[in-house]
């Protein structure tokens, strides 16, 4: 697992400059102002105005920005050096006070001594895919939450996941729901990154698939009382290529939409 998370790494350092310079990320508008946080978020999470905040699997770090400029006190954590540097730079920039640290999650313990430190533990969008041992991940989102802590996140739908998300004919069954210890390869093949732009990728990405089940399990198993689960027939990119995007910004499938789940997020608290 170390080899594909290392790859994952590689992966994802090669992403930053092709994300920084895309329209997706629009970093000129969030200079200017604009945040990042979607109308799900603004909706469900609760104020964080002087809330201690870390935000696992930050990318560069403008949603945890984007929690410090509504008042968090907000930590970043990425185990992407580019991605770490480029947050890092931001933050001076627009002088924003934001910490950032370069850390693997499962080395998080160790890169951070801040155990039961945390009023928030948050993530979001894209990211328990690449992640291989779900249960651990939970254990660590619990070691960081004060007691009473509220543990937030938003994500790809699981669901949709098992679909074919190069096939524009329809939506076809290609890959599992139930998850294993062996990750799904990506080789490079001349394709980009969910951004915009065309810069092929040219390192190779492991993803691993983790059922509801197992991912609101764990949680509980880590000791996190869930207190919603919601899920909603959007998604903030263009996971399928028939995808058409709405004037609120949300993408939906011409078809059937309705009838697929794309996201969720889940609030849980760590009792105290």
């Amino acid at each position: 697992m170390n080899d594909a998370m290392d790859a994952n790494r590689r992966n994802w350092d090669e992403r930053v400059p092709i994300h920084a310079a895309s329209r997706f990320y629009d970093i000129d508008g969030f200079k200017a102002g604009r945040s990042t946080l979607t109308s799900i978020e603004l909706e469900e999470m609760d104020d964080v105005r002087g809330q201690s905040l870390l935000h696992l699997q930050c990318h560069f770090g403008l949603d945890t920005m984007s929690l410090a400029r509504k008042g968090a006190r907000a930590t970043g954590v990425d185990f992407s050096e580019a991605a770490i540097d480029l947050a890092q730079s931001l933050s001076r920039e627009l002088d924003i006070p934001a910490r950032f640290i370069r850390s693997n999650i499962y080395d998080l313990p160790d890169a951070l001594d801040e155990a039961g430190q945390f009023d928030v533990v948050y993530t979001s969008y894209g990211v328990l895919v690449w992640l291989p041992d779900i249960p651990q991940w939970a254990r660590v989102v619990a070691h960081f939450l004060k007691p009473g802590g509220t543990f937030y996140m938003v994500d790809g739908h699981p669901f949709k996941n098992i679909f074919d998300d190069e096939d524009a004919s329809g939506l076809n069954v290609r890959y599992p729901y139930f998850g294993s210890r062996e990750p799904t390869v990506y080789e490079p093949n001349g394709g980009g990154s969910y951004t915009d732009g065309d810069t092929p990728l040219e390192t190779t990405a492991y993803e691993w698939s983790h059922s509801m089940g197992e991912i609101v399990s764990s949680l509980a198993a880590a000791g996190l009382t869930i207190e919603f689960l919601h899920e909603f027939p959007l998604s903030g990119w263009q996971a399928f290529p028939q995808m058409v995007r709405g004037d609120d910004g949300w993408w939906r499938l011409p078809e059937h939409n309705d009838s697929v789940p794309q996201l969720y997020s889940l609030k849980a608290r760590k009792l105290g």
